[in-house]
């Protein structure tokens, strides 16, 4: 076990990393991680298109709500399912369409909308990094580009499993100077949405290695990666990485996954090192 001590809140000393139960992971070998948030900076205020545009939607219904409480709404569900597929929240869109006396479009309608709308802020992301205005290293998580290269160099393989459109995260991936080193292969969303979910990942790594649950690691920033890790008994990390919205949504994100599960909490990745340490040592 590590001699890293830690402190009366649970940091491992000397750092702002939280560990919320004993771990021992020095048997890890495979690791999932997701990507918008848990790496990815490019799509960083995200939410702040999402919801003006479900707001819209909802106002065109026949309900009396003005449009502060329909943001109220609209907030909560997409905050609450966040890391899913993008599709699920549209689903839920969709429903409150129907709630409200609407007629509502296919929840892949509204995806595509969504994407519209969300494009030219990223693709101006994408333009800086392609020209140089922009660093890859600025649209990443802090440290996250030396977590992915230790981890290569402990032997661990990589997989990187996203709820963005398979397409996209490929792309972005690229972009940012990472996607090398999933050598295990990079998953996202499909448009038949019920051929993926980060769930099917898990468990195809762990029925194709024949592994235990703590044989696999799982990174990430959102609630539905780390209960998924639970579920198998895997090593959970979860990232409480800042974002930008105006919504605050995801303020409560340390909170929630330590709800869902996490072993340890980090915020990102700069103290790495120390993590790792913790992690693999025997």
């Amino acid at each position: 076990m590590s001699n890293i001590r830690l402190t009366e809140n649970t940091n491992l000393t000397g750092t702002s990393i939280e560990l919320l139960r004993p771990v021992v992971g020095h048997n890890v070998r495979h690791a999932v991680l997701d990507f918008d948030g848990t790496i990815s900076l490019i799509r960083d205020g995200w939410q702040n298109v999402m919801v003006p545009m479900m707001v819209e939607v909802l106002a065109e219904t026949p309900t009396t709500e003005n449009d502060a409480r329909l943001e109220e709404i609209v907030v909560e569900f997409v905050d609450r399912l966040t890391g899913k597929q993008t599709i699920y929240q549209m689903m839920q869109l969709a429903e409150e369409v129907e709630k409200r006396g609407g007629t509502a479009s296919n929840p892949l309608d509204y995806k595509d909308l969504y994407n519209r709308r969300l494009l030219p802020d990223v693709e101006q992301r994408i333009a800086q990094l392609t020209d140089g205005t922009l660093e890859a290293e600025s649209l990443r998580v802090p440290g996250s580009l030396d977590l992915l290269q230790r981890l290569r160099q402990r032997d661990v393989h990589l997989y990187l499993a996203s709820g963005t459109d398979i397409e996209f995260v490929r792309h972005e991936a690229k972009l940012l100077g990472v996607a090398g080193h999933f050598d295990g292969g990079i998953f996202g969303a499909l448009r038949e949405y019920a051929k993926f979910s980060k769930a099917m990942v898990i468990q195809k790594i762990l029925s194709d290695f024949n592994l235990a649950g703590n044989q696999l690691l799982i990174i990430g920033d959102g609630y539905v990666e780390i209960e998924n890790a639970k579920s198998v008994s895997a090593v959970a990390v979860g990232v409480a990485s800042k974002e930008n919205n105006r919504y605050q949504m995801n303020a409560n994100k340390r909170e929630r996954l330590i709800r869902a599960g996490a072993d340890i909490i980090i915020e990102d990745y700069t103290e790495v090192d120390v993590l790792l340490n913790y992690l693999f040592e025997k």
